[in-house]
Protein backbone atom coordinates (compact mmCIF):
# COMPACT_ATOMS: atom_id res chain seq x y z
CA UNK A 1 0.00 0.00 0.00
CA UNK A 2 1.17 3.41 -0.99
CA UNK A 3 1.56 6.36 1.33
CA UNK A 4 -1.34 8.05 0.30
CA UNK A 5 -4.74 6.14 0.76
CA UNK A 6 -7.25 6.11 -1.72
CA UNK A 7 -10.96 7.21 -0.21
CA UNK A 8 -14.13 5.76 -1.69
CA UNK A 9 -17.43 8.05 -0.01
CA UNK A 10 -20.53 5.43 0.09
CA UNK A 11 -23.32 7.80 -0.81
CA UNK A 12 -23.27 11.30 -2.11
CA UNK A 13 -26.21 12.98 0.16
CA UNK A 14 -26.02 15.39 3.24
CA UNK A 15 -22.97 13.63 5.34
CA UNK A 16 -20.92 12.48 2.23
CA UNK A 17 -21.03 16.12 0.76
CA UNK A 18 -20.02 17.78 3.35
CA UNK A 19 -17.25 15.06 3.95
CA UNK A 20 -16.22 15.64 0.63
CA UNK A 21 -15.46 19.10 0.70
CA UNK A 22 -12.79 18.59 3.79
CA UNK A 23 -11.09 15.58 1.36
CA UNK A 24 -10.50 17.95 -1.00
CA UNK A 25 -8.52 20.28 0.75
CA UNK A 26 -4.68 20.25 0.36
CA UNK A 27 -3.72 19.30 3.60
CA UNK A 28 -5.78 16.32 3.46
CA UNK A 29 -4.31 15.41 -0.04
CA UNK A 30 -1.23 14.85 1.52
CA UNK A 31 -2.18 11.61 2.84
CA UNK A 32 -5.63 10.62 1.14
CA UNK A 33 -7.30 11.06 -2.09
CA UNK A 34 -10.75 11.35 -3.05
CA UNK A 35 -10.58 7.93 -5.53
CA UNK A 36 -14.60 7.50 -5.84
CA UNK A 37 -17.96 7.97 -4.33
CA UNK A 38 -20.83 5.93 -5.08
CA UNK A 39 -24.93 6.36 -5.21
CA UNK A 40 -27.40 4.46 -6.16
CA UNK A 41 -29.17 7.25 -7.35
CA UNK A 42 -28.42 8.06 -10.96
CA UNK A 43 -26.28 10.71 -11.73
CA UNK A 44 -25.94 11.77 -8.26
CA UNK A 45 -22.70 10.45 -7.65
CA UNK A 46 -21.47 11.86 -11.01
CA UNK A 47 -21.91 15.47 -10.32
CA UNK A 48 -20.72 15.04 -6.26
CA UNK A 49 -17.47 13.35 -8.67
CA UNK A 50 -17.55 16.55 -10.67
CA UNK A 51 -18.11 19.09 -7.67
CA UNK A 52 -15.60 17.66 -5.62
CA UNK A 53 -12.97 16.56 -7.68
CA UNK A 54 -13.86 12.83 -7.11
CA UNK A 55 -11.53 10.67 -9.71
CA UNK A 56 -14.21 7.98 -9.86
CA UNK A 57 -17.95 7.84 -9.75
CA UNK A 58 -20.31 4.65 -9.52
CA UNK A 59 -23.91 4.10 -8.89
CA UNK A 60 -23.11 -0.01 -7.56
CA UNK A 61 -21.37 0.17 -4.18
CA UNK A 62 -20.08 -3.35 -5.52
CA UNK A 63 -18.23 -1.39 -8.48
CA UNK A 64 -16.50 1.17 -5.69
CA UNK A 65 -15.31 -1.69 -3.68
CA UNK A 66 -14.19 -3.78 -7.39
CA UNK A 67 -12.18 -0.34 -7.93
CA UNK A 68 -7.66 -0.97 -7.04
CA UNK A 69 -7.91 2.92 -6.14
CA UNK A 70 -10.08 2.30 -2.36
CA UNK A 71 -8.20 1.86 0.03
CA UNK A 72 -10.36 3.01 2.46
CA UNK A 73 -14.19 3.65 2.69
CA UNK A 74 -16.40 6.03 4.64
CA UNK A 75 -20.24 4.81 4.64
CA UNK A 76 -21.96 7.94 4.25
CA UNK A 77 -25.46 6.04 3.83
CA UNK A 78 -28.55 5.06 5.96
CA UNK A 79 -28.39 3.90 9.18
CA UNK A 80 -29.62 0.88 8.22
CA UNK A 81 -27.41 0.12 5.20
CA UNK A 82 -24.15 0.56 7.72
CA UNK A 83 -24.02 -2.57 8.86
CA UNK A 84 -24.40 -4.62 5.52
CA UNK A 85 -21.79 -2.31 3.87
CA UNK A 86 -19.57 -2.29 7.01
CA UNK A 87 -19.10 -6.31 6.05
CA UNK A 88 -19.19 -5.93 2.35
CA UNK A 89 -16.14 -3.81 2.60
CA UNK A 90 -14.17 -5.44 5.34
CA UNK A 91 -14.14 -8.75 2.87
CA UNK A 92 -12.96 -6.57 -0.10
CA UNK A 93 -10.64 -5.97 2.38
CA UNK A 94 -11.34 -2.17 2.99
CA UNK A 95 -10.84 -0.48 5.64
CA UNK A 96 -13.71 1.01 7.11
CA UNK A 97 -14.68 4.51 8.92
CA UNK A 98 -18.68 4.08 9.63
CA UNK A 99 -20.96 7.04 10.43
CA UNK A 100 -23.28 6.98 13.68
CA UNK A 101 -24.09 4.33 13.90
CA UNK A 102 -21.89 1.57 12.38
CA UNK A 103 -25.28 -0.57 12.85
CA UNK A 104 -28.19 -1.33 14.95
CA UNK A 105 -27.52 -4.20 16.59
CA UNK A 106 -24.75 -5.86 19.21
CA UNK A 107 -24.99 -8.79 17.05
CA UNK A 108 -23.98 -6.82 14.31
CA UNK A 109 -21.52 -5.04 15.70
CA UNK A 110 -19.99 -8.01 17.14
CA UNK A 111 -20.08 -9.57 13.63
CA UNK A 112 -18.09 -6.30 12.11
CA UNK A 113 -15.41 -6.19 14.74
CA UNK A 114 -14.93 -9.81 14.36
CA UNK A 115 -14.34 -9.72 10.51
CA UNK A 116 -12.00 -6.74 10.91
CA UNK A 117 -10.09 -8.60 13.17
CA UNK A 118 -9.96 -11.91 11.11
CA UNK A 119 -8.87 -9.86 7.83
CA UNK A 120 -6.64 -7.33 9.38
CA UNK A 121 -9.04 -4.54 9.12
CA UNK A 122 -9.32 -1.41 10.43
CA UNK A 123 -12.39 0.21 12.15
CA UNK A 124 -13.19 3.57 12.99
CA UNK A 125 -16.72 4.48 14.27
CA UNK A 126 -18.01 7.79 14.64
CA UNK A 127 -18.24 10.03 16.49
CA UNK A 128 -15.12 10.38 17.98
CA UNK A 129 -16.34 12.64 20.89
CA UNK A 130 -13.21 11.63 22.89
CA UNK A 131 -11.19 13.08 20.65
CA UNK A 132 -12.25 16.42 21.57
CA UNK A 133 -9.98 18.14 24.43
CA UNK A 134 -13.42 19.83 25.95
CA UNK A 135 -14.69 15.79 26.40
CA UNK A 136 -11.29 14.67 28.03
CA UNK A 137 -11.16 17.23 30.59
CA UNK A 138 -14.75 16.24 31.61
CA UNK A 139 -13.42 12.68 32.17
CA UNK A 140 -10.39 14.28 33.78
CA UNK A 141 -12.44 15.96 36.88
CA UNK A 142 -14.49 12.79 37.22
CA UNK A 143 -11.34 10.44 37.86
CA UNK A 144 -9.68 13.17 39.97
CA UNK A 145 -13.13 13.27 42.24
CA UNK A 146 -13.81 17.26 41.61
CA UNK A 147 -17.32 16.16 41.39
CA UNK A 148 -17.54 14.18 44.11
CA UNK A 149 -19.11 10.91 43.87
CA UNK A 150 -21.44 11.14 41.01
CA UNK A 151 -24.97 10.70 41.46
CA UNK A 152 -26.79 11.52 38.51
CA UNK A 153 -26.52 12.93 34.79
CA UNK A 154 -28.50 13.95 32.07
CA UNK A 155 -28.00 14.03 28.40
CA UNK A 156 -30.44 13.95 24.90
CA UNK A 157 -31.47 15.59 22.04
CA UNK A 158 -34.60 16.83 21.00
CA UNK A 159 -34.19 15.90 17.06
CA UNK A 160 -37.37 13.55 17.10
CA UNK A 161 -39.58 15.98 15.51
CA UNK A 162 -37.32 15.12 12.06
CA UNK A 163 -37.84 19.53 11.33
CA UNK A 164 -33.92 19.21 10.89
CA UNK A 165 -33.90 16.21 8.40
CA UNK A 166 -36.85 17.87 6.21
CA UNK A 167 -35.47 21.19 5.28
CA UNK A 168 -31.48 20.94 5.34
CA UNK A 169 -30.18 23.12 2.46
CA UNK A 170 -29.53 19.32 0.73
CA UNK A 171 -32.99 18.40 0.54
CA UNK A 172 -34.94 21.58 -0.40
CA UNK A 173 -32.98 22.66 -3.85
CA UNK A 174 -34.15 21.00 -7.52
CA UNK A 175 -30.73 19.53 -8.38
CA UNK A 176 -29.19 15.86 -7.73
CA UNK A 177 -27.33 17.28 -5.16
CA UNK A 178 -29.75 19.18 -3.12
CA UNK A 179 -33.04 17.43 -3.34
CA UNK A 180 -31.88 14.49 -1.22
CA UNK A 181 -35.24 12.72 0.45
CA UNK A 182 -34.64 11.79 4.37
CA UNK A 183 -37.53 9.07 4.02
CA UNK A 184 -34.65 6.95 5.85
CA UNK A 185 -34.59 8.88 9.25
CA UNK A 186 -38.52 7.74 9.67
CA UNK A 187 -38.24 3.74 8.69
CA UNK A 188 -36.52 1.00 10.17
CA UNK A 189 -34.15 -0.28 10.77
CA UNK A 190 -31.78 2.32 11.45
CA UNK A 191 -34.02 5.66 11.66
CA UNK A 192 -35.17 7.66 14.69
CA UNK A 193 -33.25 10.31 16.65
CA UNK A 194 -31.82 7.46 18.71
CA UNK A 195 -29.76 6.08 16.16
CA UNK A 196 -28.75 9.22 14.57
CA UNK A 197 -28.70 12.25 17.15
CA UNK A 198 -28.63 11.24 20.54
CA UNK A 199 -25.75 8.85 19.65
CA UNK A 200 -23.37 12.23 20.17
CA UNK A 201 -24.70 12.43 23.79
CA UNK A 202 -24.29 9.17 24.74
CA UNK A 203 -21.37 8.32 23.40
CA UNK A 204 -20.25 11.49 25.40
CA UNK A 205 -22.03 10.03 28.52
CA UNK A 206 -20.40 7.13 28.17
CA UNK A 207 -16.79 8.30 27.24
CA UNK A 208 -16.61 10.11 30.43
CA UNK A 209 -17.93 8.11 33.36
CA UNK A 210 -17.61 4.90 31.26
CA UNK A 211 -19.31 1.87 30.66
CA UNK A 212 -22.95 1.61 31.42
CA UNK A 213 -24.94 -2.15 33.42
CA UNK A 214 -28.25 -1.89 32.64
CA UNK A 215 -31.33 0.30 30.80
CA UNK A 216 -34.77 0.91 31.07
CA UNK A 217 -37.15 2.75 28.61
CA UNK A 218 -40.10 4.02 27.54
CA UNK A 219 -40.41 5.30 24.11
CA UNK A 220 -43.26 5.29 21.10
CA UNK A 221 -43.73 7.46 18.12
CA UNK A 222 -45.39 11.23 18.51
CA UNK A 223 -45.96 12.49 15.02
CA UNK A 224 -46.88 9.32 13.14
CA UNK A 225 -46.41 11.66 9.34
CA UNK A 226 -44.45 13.75 8.01
CA UNK A 227 -44.96 15.65 4.87
CA UNK A 228 -41.40 16.10 2.35
CA UNK A 229 -42.85 18.14 -0.13
CA UNK A 230 -45.88 16.30 -1.94
CA UNK A 231 -45.06 13.11 -0.81
CA UNK A 232 -46.26 11.65 3.14
CA UNK A 233 -43.63 9.62 4.63
CA UNK A 234 -45.38 7.43 7.76
CA UNK A 235 -43.12 7.50 11.01
CA UNK A 236 -42.01 3.59 11.36
CA UNK A 237 -39.36 3.88 13.97
CA UNK A 238 -39.69 5.68 16.94
CA UNK A 239 -39.34 9.40 18.11
CA UNK A 240 -40.10 9.45 21.92
CA UNK A 241 -37.66 7.81 23.48
CA UNK A 242 -36.72 7.83 27.31
CA UNK A 243 -33.61 5.86 28.71
CA UNK A 244 -32.69 5.32 32.16
CA UNK A 245 -29.29 3.97 32.18
CA UNK A 246 -27.77 2.07 35.43
CA UNK A 247 -24.22 3.02 35.77
CA UNK A 248 -23.66 0.82 39.11
CA UNK A 249 -22.62 2.68 42.76
CA UNK A 250 -26.27 3.84 42.61
CA UNK A 251 -25.06 6.62 39.42
CA UNK A 252 -27.91 6.85 37.38
CA UNK A 253 -28.79 8.82 34.06
CA UNK A 254 -31.33 10.22 31.99
CA UNK A 255 -31.07 9.83 28.13
CA UNK A 256 -33.94 11.31 25.97
CA UNK A 257 -34.68 11.55 21.90
CA UNK A 258 -37.86 13.77 21.91
CA UNK A 259 -39.98 16.23 19.87
CA UNK A 260 -39.47 18.83 21.87
CA UNK A 261 -37.77 20.14 25.04
CA UNK A 262 -34.06 19.60 24.66
CA UNK A 263 -32.95 20.58 28.54
CA UNK A 264 -28.92 19.79 28.01
CA UNK A 265 -27.91 21.06 24.24
CA UNK A 266 -26.44 17.58 23.39
CA UNK A 267 -23.70 17.55 25.73
CA UNK A 268 -24.54 16.13 29.23
CA UNK A 269 -24.99 17.46 32.54
CA UNK A 270 -23.42 15.67 35.15
CA UNK A 271 -24.11 15.83 39.05
CA UNK A 272 -21.74 15.09 41.90
CA UNK A 273 -21.80 15.52 45.55
CA UNK A 274 -18.72 18.24 45.34
CA UNK A 275 -19.96 19.99 42.07
CA UNK A 276 -21.55 19.56 38.65
CA UNK A 277 -20.48 19.57 35.29
CA UNK A 278 -23.67 21.30 33.30
CA UNK A 279 -22.93 21.80 29.67
CA UNK A 280 -19.29 23.36 29.25
CA UNK A 281 -18.83 24.49 32.62
CA UNK A 282 -17.42 23.06 35.70
CA UNK A 283 -18.84 25.94 38.29
CA UNK A 284 -17.00 28.66 36.97
CA UNK A 285 -14.45 26.85 34.99
CA UNK A 286 -15.70 26.74 31.23
CA UNK A 287 -14.28 23.86 29.66
CA UNK A 288 -14.30 24.53 26.16
CA UNK A 289 -12.05 27.19 25.36
CA UNK A 290 -10.66 29.01 22.59
CA UNK A 291 -7.84 27.31 20.78
CA UNK A 292 -9.10 23.86 21.18
CA UNK A 293 -8.77 21.76 18.30
CA UNK A 294 -8.50 18.13 17.23
CA UNK A 295 -5.59 17.21 15.46
CA UNK A 296 -6.68 17.75 11.78
CA UNK A 297 -8.97 19.95 12.11
CA UNK A 298 -6.97 23.19 10.58
CA UNK A 299 -7.30 26.33 8.77
CA UNK A 300 -9.91 25.72 6.33
CA UNK A 301 -11.79 22.78 7.94
CA UNK A 302 -12.78 25.08 10.79
CA UNK A 303 -15.07 26.94 8.57
CA UNK A 304 -16.80 23.71 7.01
CA UNK A 305 -19.68 21.28 8.36
CA UNK A 306 -18.79 17.90 10.08
CA UNK A 307 -15.20 18.80 10.49
CA UNK A 308 -16.05 16.23 13.33
CA UNK A 309 -16.67 13.36 11.25
CA UNK A 310 -13.18 14.30 8.84
CA UNK A 311 -11.49 14.09 11.97
CA UNK A 312 -12.60 10.33 12.68
CA UNK A 313 -11.87 9.82 9.06
CA UNK A 314 -8.64 11.05 9.31
CA UNK A 315 -7.67 8.96 12.80
CA UNK A 316 -8.71 6.19 10.63
CA UNK A 317 -5.94 7.31 7.83
CA UNK A 318 -2.75 7.61 10.16
CA UNK A 319 -4.12 4.25 12.06
CA UNK A 320 -3.98 2.70 8.61
CA UNK A 321 -0.47 4.57 7.86
CA UNK A 322 1.12 4.72 11.37
CA UNK A 323 -0.35 2.38 13.33
CA UNK A 324 -2.15 4.68 15.79
CA UNK A 325 -5.20 3.40 16.86
CA UNK A 326 -8.03 5.79 17.45
CA UNK A 327 -9.74 6.51 20.62
CA UNK A 328 -13.07 6.29 17.60
CA UNK A 329 -13.21 2.49 18.11
CA UNK A 330 -15.87 0.11 17.51
CA UNK A 331 -15.85 -1.30 21.08
CA UNK A 332 -17.42 2.00 22.30
CA UNK A 333 -19.72 2.27 19.30
CA UNK A 334 -20.61 -1.51 19.86
CA UNK A 335 -21.96 -0.31 23.71
CA UNK A 336 -23.57 2.36 22.41
CA UNK A 337 -25.58 0.74 20.07
CA UNK A 338 -26.19 -1.82 22.88
CA UNK A 339 -27.37 0.88 25.27
CA UNK A 340 -30.31 2.17 22.44
CA UNK A 341 -30.95 -1.75 21.28
CA UNK A 342 -31.58 -2.70 24.72
CA UNK A 343 -33.44 0.57 25.40
CA UNK A 344 -35.99 -0.07 22.67
CA UNK A 345 -36.24 -3.73 24.18
CA UNK A 346 -37.16 -2.37 27.91
CA UNK A 347 -39.84 -0.27 26.06
CA UNK A 348 -41.21 -3.00 24.40
CA UNK A 349 -41.22 -5.68 27.04
CA UNK A 350 -41.45 -3.45 30.09
CA UNK A 351 -38.46 -5.26 31.76
CA UNK A 352 -34.91 -3.57 31.99
CA UNK A 353 -32.19 -5.07 30.02
CA UNK A 354 -28.67 -5.92 31.41
CA UNK A 355 -26.07 -4.88 28.69
CA UNK A 356 -23.81 -7.21 26.96
CA UNK A 357 -21.04 -5.21 26.14
CA UNK A 358 -18.07 -2.86 27.59
CA UNK A 359 -15.29 -1.19 26.60
CA UNK A 360 -12.28 0.28 27.61
CA UNK A 361 -12.30 3.88 28.48
CA UNK A 362 -9.70 6.28 28.71
CA UNK A 363 -7.61 6.47 31.61
CA UNK A 364 -6.60 9.03 33.33
CA UNK A 365 -2.48 8.47 31.85
CA UNK A 366 -3.61 9.80 28.75
CA UNK A 367 -5.63 13.05 30.15
CA UNK A 368 -2.70 14.81 32.18
CA UNK A 369 -1.31 16.47 28.85
CA UNK A 370 -2.55 18.39 26.21
CA UNK A 371 -5.93 19.17 27.53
Amino acid sequence: MSEMLGIGVVGAGAIATRIMAHLRLPDAAEKVRLAAVCDPVPGRAAAAAAKYGAAASYESYEQLLRDPNVDLVTICSPIGLHYEQGVMAIEAGKHVHSNKTMATKVSEADDLIRRATSRNVRIVASPGVMIQQETRRKRKLCLEGALGQLSWAIAGTAMGSGTYHLNEEVRTGNDLLSNVNPGWYFRRPGGGPMYDATVYPLHELTGIVGPAKHVTALSGIGIPEHMFGSERIVTEMDDSTILLIDFGNAFHGVVYATIAGSITEWTPNIYGTRGAIIGSKFGDEVLKREGDRTPHVTGGHFGLREAHVYEDIMQLVDWVLEGVPSVANAEHARHVIDIIESGYRAAETGCTQELVTTFEPLPLSELQNNI
